[in-house]
C-alpha cells in the first residue's frame, strides 16, 4: 500500500470532481482526483437505459467543450454524457485515479491537513473537497414491506420495462425520473399507476425558447434559496423523445392512472392522500406563472418571439383526478412492481470531521465547510438554483477553488513567516 502527500484531494470523478480539477489547475493548486469506479460512473450504470439529459446540449455542458455528436437543441443520452466527461477529463489533463475508493478522512492532530485512507494506501492532504454529489444513497420510504408481494426497486435500479415482472406497475414520485419512467412503462403496454406529490412543472419550451433559457434570462437560476415550503419540491421536466412539457393530463390520456401521495400500507392495500387535484393545480399555477413572466420579459425587451396561446390550454381534469383512487388493493389491481422515484440521501460516513448537522447534512456556505480545509461541491442549492445542473456545478467549483487558493496563500505566508522567525532566533 502506498503513502503520499498532496496539496488538495478531490473525492469523486464525476462532473463535480472534474469541474473542481479544472479550476484548481487554473489556480495553480496541485491536486489529485480519486474515483472509486470510472469517470462519470453514475451516468453509465445507475440510470435507466433510455435516459437523456433534462437540458439541451447547448446548456447542459461545461463552457470549454461542446458535445461532439449532439446538436445544440437536442438532449444527450446518458452514455453520451458519460463519454463527454471522459473526454473533458482528457482535455484538461485532470489527475484522476480511477478504481480508488476513499474509506475515511480524519483531521491531523497538532498540524494542518487530513489523513485520508483509501483502497490504495494513505494520503496526507492539506485540503479535501467532497465531490461525490447528492445521489449517494437511494431512499425508499418504509411503507410497503419487502415480503408484501410486489417487486420493489428504486429508480436508480430501474433499467427498462423488460426488467420488471409482467403485470401493472406503481411508480411513486412525480419528478423528472418518475414521470419519464411511468410514461416509458405505459408506452411499453404496461398498466401504470403514478403517485403524484407537490411539484414544479415548467414548460419544456415556450415561444421558441427552452425553459433553461427562460430561467436564465428571468434570473431564476440565480435564486440562492428555494421558496419557503418548497425545499423538497421536485421539478417535472423531460428531454425524452426530443423534449416535451410534462403534462399530467396527457399522461392520464395515455392510460396512466394518477393517484395522490402514497400513504400507509395494510392488509395488501395501499392508501393515497386526497391531495392529487391540489398538487396538479399547484403545478399548473407554477407553469402559468412562468408563462406570464416570459411574456412580460418579451414585451419589456421588444423580443420578436412567436406567440403561443395554445400553451395556456390545459384541458379538463381526467376522471382519475376528479374521482381519485384513495386505496388500491395491489393484488386485485395486478400490481407486481413498485418503482420508488423518491430521491436520494447523502452519505458522508467516510468524512469523519465536524462538518455536519444533526441530520448528517453538510454545514457550509457556497461549498465552504464550517470545518476549515473541507469543501463540498455538486450539491443541490449549493450556491444557487442552478447548482443542480452541469453548467451550475462548473461555476460553483470556481468559487470553491478560489477559496482553496486563498487559504493556501495564507498558509504559505504563515510557513514563510515562521521560517524567517526561526532563522532570526538562531
Amino acid at each position: 500500500m502506498s503513502s503520499e502527500q498532496v496539496e488538495a484531494l478531490v473525492v469523486g470523478g464525476g462532473q463535480a470532481g472534474l469541474a473542481m480539477s479544472e479550476h484548481l489547475s487554473e489556480c495553480g493548486v496541485p491536486h489529485v482526483v480519486l474515483e472509486r469506479n470510472r469517470i462519470a460512473e453514475r451516468w453509465r450504470s445507475q440510470r435507466w437505459d433510455s435516459l437523456v439529459a433534462n437540458g439541451p446540449a447547448w446548456h447542459d455542458r461545461f463552457p470549454g467543450l461542446e458535445f461532439p455528436d449532439v446538436a445544440p437543441g437536442e438532449f444527450a443520452s446518458k452514455d453520451q454524457v458519460a463519454d463527454y466527461f471522459a473526454a473533458y477529463a482528457e482535455k484538461i489533463a485532470a489527475p484522476v485515479r480511477t478504481g480508488v475508493e476513499v474509506t475515511s478522512v480524519r483531521r491531523h492532530e497538532g498540524r494542518p491537513g487530513f489523513r485520508v485512507e483509501t483502497s490504495d494506501g494513505t494520503v496526507d492532504a492539506r485540503f479535501v473537497i467532497a465531490a461525490t454529489g447528492p445521489f449517494q444513497r437511494p431512499v425508499i420510504p418504509p411503507i410497503v414491506p419487502a415480503d408484501a408481494g410486489p417487486a420493489q426497486l428504486h429508480s436508480s435500479g430501474y433499467r427498462n420495462p423488460g426488467q420488471l415482472p409482467e403485470g401493472a406497475v406503481l411508480v411513486v414520485g412525480a419528478g423528472s425520473s418518475g414521470v419519464q419512467i411511468a410514461e416509458e412503462l405505459r408506452r411499453a403496454g404496461r398498466e401504470v399507476y403514478l403517485s403524484v406529490g407537490p411539484h414544479d412543472r415548467p414548460p419544456r419550451s415556450y415561444r421558441d425558447r427552452d425553459f433553461c433559457w427562460w430561467l436564465g434570462v428571468l434570473g431564476k437560476w440565480d435564486a440562492e434559496t428555494p421558496p419557503a415550503g418548497a425545499e423538497h419540491v421536485t421539478i417535472a421536466v423531460s428531454g425524452a423523445r426530443g423534449g416535451h412539457t410534462v403534462d399530467f393530463r396527457a399522461l392520464a390520456g395515455l392510460g396512466i392512472t394518477l393517484v395522490g401521495m402514497t400513504g400507509a400500507y395494510a392488509d395488501g392495500k395501499l392508501s393515497f392522500a386526497t391531495d392529487l387535484a391540489k398538487n396538479i393545480a399547484a403545478g399548473d399555477e407554477n407553469y402559468l406563472a412562468l408563462l406570464d413572466e416570459a411574456d412580460a420579459y418579451a414585451a419589456r425587451n421588444g423580443l420578436d418571439l412567436p406567440e403561443e396561446p395554445s400553451a395556456r390550454e390545459l384541458g379538463p381534469d381526467p376522471e382519475c383526478v376528479t374521482d381519485p383512487v384513495l386505496e388500491l388493493d395491489l393484488a386485485a389491481a395486478g400490481v407486481t412492481s413498485i418503482v420508488w422515484a423518491t430521491g436520494f440521501a447523502v452519505d458522508y460516513s467516510w468524512l469523519r470531521v465536524d462538518a455536519f448537522d444533526e441530520n448528517g447534512r453538510p454545514k457550509h456556505r457556497r461549498g465552504v465547510s464550517v470545518e476549515p480545509g473541507v469543501y463540498f461541491i455538486g450539491l443541490p442549492w449549493l450556491a444557487r438554483r442552478g447548482s443542480s445542473f452541469i453548467w451550475g456545478v462548473w461555476h460553483d467549483a470556481k468559487f470553491v477553488a478560489d477559496h482553496v487558493a486563498i487559504q493556501r496563500g495564507y498558509q504559505s505566508h504563515s510557513a514563510t513567516a515562521d521560517s524567517q522567525r526561526s532563522g532570526a532566533l538562531e
